[in-house]
């Protein structure tokens, strides 16, 4: 009798819960929103223009000025000319590290896309990772925009930040909301101490 009651917790275990359609709504917006913020912050390193002040554009990638007609631009790639103070290695930091928070969400996406499709006994725990991932990338493109930022503090006016400026900053808002809504809907659907009785 108690080895046909250890077989049957083991089968109760290892038994998917079942998700309610509340649930699977959330988890599917979640997905949705942390797809938007990897399209955006891709946008924005790949264009990495993100101040314009004074006649200068500055970049992640490239210092532009205006020439001698006010549409056109002259961009170099050496970041020194724009005579600011660590400009050359404080942007190869901040460009790694926001490039780096793109290839760390696709993964955490992955993960979370996964979690949702391949639904097993870890598919919990991958969304886990998921969201762990997505926090992280938030981390890192926030300390790219504020790297960005303490750089160029002498530079910086509200109407100055270009459209790409935002679509990282809402970006990695995205990042933290997502990848904290994420770990606390696994936390409230089931919780992990319920699944150390098992």
């Amino acid at each position: 009798m108690t080895a046909i009651a250890v077989q049957a917790q083991r089968l109760l275990a290892h038994r998917r819960p079942k998700k309610s359609f509340f649930e699977t709504l959330i988890r599917s917006l979640i997905i949705l929103c942390v797809a938007i913020a990897v399209v955006l912050s891709s946008i924005s390193v790949c264009d990495g223009h993100w101040l314009f002040a004074k006649g200068k554009l500055f970049g992640l990638w490239h210092f532009c000025t205006l020439g001698n007609s006010s549409t056109s631009l002259k961009c170099v790639t050496d970041l020194n000319q724009a005579n600011v103070e660590g400009m050359n290695f404080g942007m190869v930091l901040a460009r790694s590290v926001v490039s780096l928070a793109v290839v760390v969400a696709i993964f955490g996406l992955e993960l979370l896309m996964v979690s949702q499709v391949c639904e097993d006994t870890n598919s919990r725990r991958k969304w886990s990772m998921g969201s762990v991932l997505i926090f992280l990338s938030f981390l890192l493109s926030s300390s790219g925009v504020l790297t960005f930022l303490i750089l160029l503090k002498d530079h910086i006016t509200f109407l100055g930040f270009t459209l790409t400026f935002w679509c990282e900053f809402i970006s990695a808002c995205l990042f933290f909301l997502n990848g904290m809504s994420g770990l606390h809907i696994n936390n409230i659907t089931y919780p992990w101490n319920r699944a150390r009785k098992f």
